[in-house]
């Protein structure tokens, strides 16, 4: 692979600030290949809402950990962390660049920290919680986890059924809270996974919100002109998929399924996915500022792709 000190380089940032074509800017002068950090990508059949790279892009610069699951399957962080390591160690055996591009938090954490070692899901126990919560609502089993784990519940949302259950299954099976068992897996790696430093962090991150939220919502009309809905039809037409299917509760998807089931009109659910979207965006921005080793460049800026190339350049000579 080109000559640098770090084992891989990431490009990351919020969604729509155009981490896509900076990378296939970069791919224009750097021999690289893409690995991408995106839970949505990893889907067949969820191209359009995920802004999935073309087949021509993908022929033209390789791609990896897209298309690698069905919509119905559950894709892991710590899957997400095995391949990652295997496509970064395929691509450096290739004499190229291992150049990470997405914006998914949870595989980024993956990446940064790695994985504290949390029981198995155990599908028994997780019919139980569904029953719980289908009598006393996702908020009441909220309050239940915020009893065990307040430092879990306190990062996750009321209504966030996965990570809600998720977070009550490792309790019930392992006894002890979520959150400890990920403080004490980080400590024993020095606060950092093996990869920690081995990953050069570039975030775009844009200084003016407000023309984020006016690019978020013009790419999701866009999405929208370029068949999205008929994508999520397609989809529910399957019968195998239903709204509590983790690769439903995408962005987007989920607001369309409901404007679909009639939940809401059609003003109603566009305002929701577009809110969602930028709520999502916020998020991960609030992340990135905080994460200690990640330069940070303005989304908008002039010249940015040829800054960002110096940078990546500067690490491969």
């Amino acid at each position: 692979m080109p000559s640098t000190r770090f084992r891989a380089i990431c490009l990351t940032g919020p969604t729509a600030a155009g981490k896509t074509d900076l990378a296939l800017e970069l791919a224009r002068s750097i021999p690289l290949e893409i690995v991408s950090v995106d839970s949505a990508m990893v889907h067949r059949g969820m191209d359009i809402g995920t802004a999935k790279p073309s087949a021509e892009v993908r022929a033209a610069v390789p791609h990896h950990l897209i298309d690698i699951v069905d919509a119905a399957d559950t894709y892991s962080a710590g899957r997400f962390l095995a391949d990652a390591n295997a496509a970064i160690d395929a691509i450096a055996a290739r004499g190229k660049l291992p150049l990470l591009v997405g914006g998914t938090l949870l595989y980024l954490r993956a990446l940064r920290r790695g994985l504290a070692p949390l029981p198995e899901a155990d599908p028994e126990l997780r019919a139980q919680l569904d029953r719980e919560a289908s009598e006393r609502g996702w908020p009441a089993l909220h309050a239940r986890l915020a009893d065990v784990d307040p430092d879990a519940a306190a990062r996750i949302a009321v209504n966030d059924r996965q990570r809600i259950q998720r977070a009550l299954e490792v309790y019930l099976l392992a006894g002890r809270p979520l959150s400890v068992l990920q403080r004490e897996a980080r400590a024993a790696a020095g606060h950092g996974s093996a990869t920690h430093g081995d990953i050069l962090m570039l975030a775009v991150v844009p200084a003016d919100r407000a023309r984020l939220a006016a690019r978020i919502e013009r790419r999701f009309d866009a999405m929208v002109e370029a068949g999205l809905v008929k994508e999520v039809e397609s989809l529910m037409a399957r019968g195998d998929l239903h709204p509590a299917t983790p690769s439903m509760r995408a962005v987007g998807y989920r607001q369309i399924w409901a404007y679909l089931e009639g939940r809401y009109d059609w003003p109603t659910a566009r305002q929701k996915a577009i809110v969602a979207t930028r709520q999502l965006a916020k998020r991960q921005m609030t992340w990135l500022r905080s994460e200690p080793g990640v330069e940070t460049f303005d989304a908008f800026s002039a010249g940015l792709a040829e800054k960002l190339l110096e940078r990546v350049g500067s690490e491969c000579r």
